[in-house]
């Protein structure tokens, strides 16, 4: 089938609500305030979920029966997150962070019901109940708080420092910063390896990736990733750290054991029409998730209002499934997630 009978099928085909035969990817459309849900198998949209403006990050309970995104806002600041029962595929709630505003960097804490989000406005990162709505913990980070990432038990957070170059390292249940680490110009992207052990941080200003060591909070390898590196993604094998470089529209894959990069993908295509973007008229890749099987990436390429699907086995552009305007925010949820609450 042609990429263009892709396009045009996935962007008007709506499946019932209910269908659950496929794993579900989850799109945060920025300028269209919602989140499509997609088939991973067809690329078809099987729902469609009203959230507040610019939502920027979407993240799914290890359960598997939330979905929650962050309403960053456009030209006014954002304050809520949006949370989706996903068993029942309707918005539940809508949570007011009061004056913490910007909401961005999102991850669900092991016990499914609690989240940590950055809050840009404030320079805070928050411990959210999101039964309750409580903000259990304010951390004040002392800069500018962007993209956030959990250690595998959930007791550690690293938020990056999009204006100071670096990362705060946060007791979660302590609710305070217990380090700070230099990276480099412009750190956002942020993702920890499997095992816990490692950091990747993507440094977009200095085209950079730093790596991390969890335990002794040192930088211990500074990778070249020209340009732009705006987002980082650890495979569930831990043998890759994908980043998205947003300037060249490209997407860098690392082999995490060796700290080299190993294969470049192409995202934008000759003669295609891009909308405005934060870097002019481009395709300008950002978000990007891995199927826990391995065998797919999947990037969020936002000037074209769509997700580019990675074979993995050769790092090909295998597909390219329609969205709404301005994807960038990604989640998965498996077939059948939420049905019984459990893994």
């Amino acid at each position: 089938m042609s990429r263009w009978i892709l396009l045009v099928a996935a962007a008007f085909a709506t499946a019932p609500a209910t269908v659950t035969a496929a794993d579900t990817l989850l799109v945060g459309n920025k300028a269209d305030a919602s989140v499509w849900a997609l088939s991973t198998e067809t690329g078809l949209r099987t729902g469609t979920f009203s959230t507040g403006d610019g939502p920027h990050e979407v993240v799914v309970s290890p359960d598997r029966s939330l979905a929650v995104v962050g309403d960053y806002g456009t030209d006014e600041p954002g304050r809520t997150l949006t949370v989706i029962n996903w068993p029942e595929r309707k918005v539940s709630r809508t949570v007011d962070l009061v004056e913490n505003t910007r909401p961005h960097g999102l991850r669900f804490i092991p016990d499914s019901h609690r989240v940590v989000v950055t809050t840009e406005g404030s320079q805070r990162v928050l411990v959210v109940d999101l039964g309750t709505g409580r903000i259990e913990h304010r951390i004040d980070v002392g800069g500018t708080p962007h993209m956030v990432a959990l250690s595998p038990d959930g007791r550690r957070a690293y938020a990056t420092l999009l204006r100071e170059g670096g990362v705060a390292v946060i007791d979660v249940e302590a609710g305070e910063v217990v380090g700070r680490v230099a990276t480099g110009e412009g750190a956002e992207g942020v993702d920890v390896t499997p095992d816990g052990r490692e950091v990747w941080v993507g440094n977009r200003a200095a085209d950079t990736v730093s790596v991390i060591d969890a335990e002794r909070l040192e930088v211990v390898a500074t990778l070249p990733s020209a340009s732009f590196p705006i987002r980082v993604v650890l495979t569930p094998d831990g043998r890759h750290a994908l980043v998205t470089n947003a300037r060249s529209a490209e997407l860098a894959v690392f082999d995490v054991a060796r700290r080299e990069e190993v294969a470049r993908i192409a995202l934008a295509e000759d003669g295609r029409e891009y909308r405005e973007t934060m870097l002019g008229r481009a395709a300008l890749p950002i978000g990007a998730i891995v199927h826990p099987d391995g065998s797919r990436a999947f990037v969020a390429v936002s000037g074209g209002d769509e997700v580019a699907v990675i074979d993995t086995s050769d790092w090909s552009v295998a597909a390219r499934w329609a969205t709404g305007a301005e994807p960038d925010a990604l989640a998965l949820i498996p077939a059948g997630g939420g049905e019984s609450g459990e893994e």
